[in-house]
Formats: C-alpha cells, sequence, structure tokens
C-alpha cells in the first residue's frame, strides 16, 4: 500500500480542508508510490497566514547567528539522511540513484552552508555622513512571506536554491513543490520541524491553480520565486502585478555549445554526452544544442555519436546508469513528437530516436544532426535526452546562432584562442558562459538569465538582493 503523506503547516502536519488527495507516479515505472494531500486555495491562505504571523513575532528579529546555527543544522539533516532522500528522489523524479548521491547531495548541502554564512555576511555602504549634519544608515531587511515554487526536474535542489536565501535573508517560506514531485520536501520538512520555529517552514501540495496561483496573488506574499518553464513565468508575471510583489524567475533554456575549429573534440564529446544528457536532459542549463565549426563538423560527430551510443539507461537501482526516465508518459510523448517533427523537416536522426518501451518512461538518448536554425527542435525547449548539432561558417554566424533564440540562460565556447573566447563570452546573450565546459556551478557564483528564461539570481550574494529590501534611515545630527 502506497505511504500517505500530510501537509506542513504552521509546525503542524495536516490534511486539506476539503480531504482531497493525489497519487503519486514514480516514473522508473509507472507505478503509484505514494499519496499526497490535494491542498485547497483555503490550504494555501493558511499556510500564508503561518508564515506571516511567524515572520512578525519570530523570525524577523532572529539574529544572523540564528539563521545561519538554523541552516547548518537542516545542511546536516540532508547530509546524515541522505540515503534516504536519494532514494525518494530517486523513485519519485525517476532519477538514477547513484547519480542522485554523487551528483545531487554534496551541492545541495553546500549551497545551504553557503548561505549559512551568508546570513552573517549581508550588508551595505558604511554609515557615514553623506550629507553635512546628517548620518546616513543601510539596513538590509528581509521581505515577509516568501512563495517558493519548486520544479519537478530537481526538486530537492531546486527548494534548496530558494529556501536557502529566503530564511538567510530573515523571511519565512511557504514552498510549493510539483505537484508531481512532492515527496522530497515532505521529507524536507520533517526535518525542518525539529529546526525552525513553527510557521518559518511550510509545505503545501497541489496544482498550480488553485495553490501556486493563490500564493502569487496574495497580498501578504511579498515574493514570489518559480523555477519553471517560460510560459508559466509569464502567467506568475502577470498575475503578480496587482500586488506589485516581487517576482524571481528561473526558466526555460536551450543552451548553445559553441565548439571552433581548434577545440579538443574529445573534451567536447565528453562534456556534451554528460551535460547534454545528464538528468535524462531535462535541465534548463543543458548542452542540447551544439552549432560546430564546418570544418571540425563530421569529425565531432563521429566522436560524439560513439559517445552518446555509450551511455546506459536504466532504473533507480540498476550499477553505472547515467540516464534515467524521464518525469511522465506526456513527457515522453512531448520528446517523441520534437524528434519526429524534426525528421519529418529534414533533421537526421544519428542515434537514438524512440522510446525504450516497457515499464515507465525512458527515451534513448539522441543526437540530432543538421537541423535549420528555424526548426522547432532548435528554437523550443525539448527537455528530454536530445541533442542537436548544426555546423556554422565563421565566427559572426556561430554568434548569430546562439544568441537566436528566446532564452537567456547558460551557454559554452570551445576553443584555444583566448582573444575568440573572450569575444563569444561578452557578446552571448546568456547569464552563464562556461568556456571549454559545460555545466559546473558553485555557490559562489550566480546563476540566471537573459531574456525569456527569467530575471533574478539564485546561489552566490546577488541572489539575495531578490529576498531583501533596501532602507536607507537617515538620522540629523543636531
Amino acid at each position: 500500500m502506497a505511504d500517505s503523506h500530510q501537509m506542513f503547516i504552521g509546525g503542524e502536519w495536516v490534511n486539506s480542508s476539503d480531504g482531497a488527495t493525489r497519487d503519486i507516479i514514480s516514473p522508473h515505472t509507472g507505478a503509484v508510490i505514494a499519496s499526497v494531500q490535494e491542498a485547497t486555495a483555503e490550504d494555501a491562505n493558511k499556510a500564508v497566514a503561518a508564515a506571516k504571523t511567524a515572520f512578525e513575532q519570530t523570525w524577523f528579529d532572529s539574529t544572523p547567528k540564528d539563521r545561519q546555527l538554523a541552516l547548518l543544522k537542516l545542511a546536516d539533516a540532508i547530509e546524515s539522511n541522505a540515503e534516504e532522500f536519494v532514494k525518494i528522489e530517486s523513485e519519485n523524479a525517476g532519477k538514477p540513484a547513484e547519480v542522485t548521491m554523487a551528483e545531487e547531495i554534496p551541492p545541495i548541502v553546500d549551497n545551504l552552508r553557503f548561505f549559512a554564512g551568508a546570513a552573517r555576511m549581508a550588508g551595505g555602504l558604511s554609515a557615514g555622513e553623506y550629507m553635512a549634519g546628517f548620518t546616513s544608515i543601510i539596513r538590509r531587511e528581509p521581505i515577509g512571506v516568501a512563495g517558493l515554487i519548486a520544479p519537478w526536474n530537481y526538486p530537492l535542489m531546486m527548494s534548496v536554491w530558494k529556501i536557502g536565501p529566503a530564511l538567510a535573508s530573515g523571511n519565512t517560506v511557504v514552498l510549493k513543490p510539483s505537484e508531481l514531485t512532492p515527496l522530497s520536501a515532505l521529507k524536507l520538512a520533517e526535518y525542518a520541524a525539529e529546526i525552525f520555529p513553527p510557521g518559518v517552514f511550510n509545505v503545501i501540495t497541489g496544482d498550480g491553480i488553485p495553490v501556486g496561483d493563490t500564493l502569487v496573488r496574495h497580498n501578504d506574499v511579498g515574493i514570489v520565486s518559480l523555477t519553471g518553464d517560460t510560459a508559466t513565468g509569464k502567467l506568475i508575471a502577470k498575475n503578480s502585478a496587482d500586488s506589485l510583489k516581487r517576482v524571481h524567475l528561473e526558466l526555460g533554456g536551450k543552451a548553445p555549445v559553441v565548439v571552433f575549429d581548434d577545440a579538443d573534440l574529445e573534451s567536447v564529446a565528453e562534456w556534451v554526452s554528460a551535460a547534454g544528457y545528464f538528468n535524462a536532459g531535462q535541465d534548463c542549463t543543458a548542452a542540447c544544442r551544439v552549432i560546430a565549426s564546418e570544418r571540425i563538423y563530421d569529425k565531432l560527430l563521429e566522436t560524439l555519436v560513439p559517445a552518446v551510443e555509450g551511455i546506459k539507461v536504466g532504473g533507480a537501482y540498476e550499477p553505472d546508469v547515467a540516464v534515467g526516465s524521464v518525469i511522465s508518459k506526456e513527457q515522453l510523448e512531448r520528446v517523441e513528437g520534437f524528434v519526429e517533427r524534426a525528421q519529418d523537416a529534414g533533421a537526421e536522426v544519428l542515434t537514438g530516436g524512440k522510446a525504450m518501451g516497457g515499464d515507465g518512461f525512458y527515451y534513448t538518448p539522441t543526437v540530432v544532426a543538421n537541423p535549420a536554425q528555424d526548426a522547432e527542435i532548435v528554437q523550443k525547449e525539448v527537455f528530454g535526452p536530445v541533442v542537436t548539432v548544426q555546423h556554422f561558417t565563421d565566427e559572426d554566424q556561430a554568434l548569430a546562432w546562439a544568441n537566436g533564440v528566446e532564452y537567456g540562460l547558460a551557454s559554452s565556447v570551445w576553443t584555444r584562442d583566448v582573444g575568440r573566447a573572450m569575444r563569444m563570452a561578452r557578446k552571448l546573450q546568456y547569464g552563464c558562459v562556461w568556456v571549454n565546459t559545460h555545466i559546473p556551478l558553485t555557490p559562489e557564483m550566480p546563476h540566471g538569465g537573459y531574456k525569456q528564461s527569467g530575471h533574478g539570481k539564485d546561489m552566490s550574494v546577488y541572489s539575495l538582493e531578490d529576498y531583501t529590501n533596501i532602507k536607507h534611515v537617515m538620522v540629523s545630527l543636531d
């Protein structure tokens, strides 16, 4: 029998106000693995009220040291119970357990520890006399209640990316995980219950409408932070306008991998076969769009295709699996449709290009060669284990094609020419540019997009800007 889970509101485990529940499906098997509460707008309002009360009565008056110690305890809880979190995350989100343990848990813990330190380092301009007869002071203050909406591709990691700066800054939080992948957030709440005062950390489960929409429109929510697709981001920005709340959006991506003829092709193939297919390609920064010099195009494919064919796809607990399932049957059909339409438009599938069949939602790692620049598969986010490869004639065309999509989250440039690398990095319209690598991230550095990949930064001290208000206090010396 599947486990049943309650929501966490105001320090208590509660059912939805109307008693409705939702089954949670494992992408690995297609089977029901749990049931959770299906929250209503009333439940979301209760969570906001609990968070507001906690902010006003306890958390606003917490010291940076208090917040640091609490975040360190939360990081320790995840690290000490890593196997438990890996099991939940792998089964609920279709991830290989070995990869989750090695590649997700350590940066999750590190991120929380970074923000524990940042809680005691946030500041502003020094107090001083900038006008004769007056002393000016800068205060950096929390906004209040933060509504955090996490995605299904990295349920725990993306939650932590939001929780860290929000709590470090002194805000209270209402976290709404994706309706597909709520289990790790609920497990996190179990440990948070022992660390934070009641109401500081709340988790509600349910659909974007009504739950997420209630957070977005609520006058007592001071900031909404979403990681999700661009269409959802636009809707949230629109619906938050009436209350003029702050909106932090980390949205879709279509990362170009620009490969010049002096690049190390073995390294390109190694990184693309990892970064293009990590998390079954369900990553906004995935190395999904290779744009290679025509002089090395064929040679690159000769190196890349065998590397991709060597990627092992499998279940959560199979050994040496690099790629798991996509999140759902609907997502599998979406990926299939993209590849089929690309073939119909004249592109060539060099490897993969089909669902694997059987239980679960598995798609073979795929390379699609020579699609047109205006092709759907180049312009739109597939969000599956699919990489396209195009060829360019010169640097100007490479730059134009790389920038020629609506997204602007991440990109990479591959060349031994330092001047060329710097020129490209300067002109690429992306929030992140990697040179001769693709996908490494560190909490000290910001992550966020240009254009329709959203605005605001995750990680780094820059993210604290989104979760704080700056107040100028001016005191007369007379």
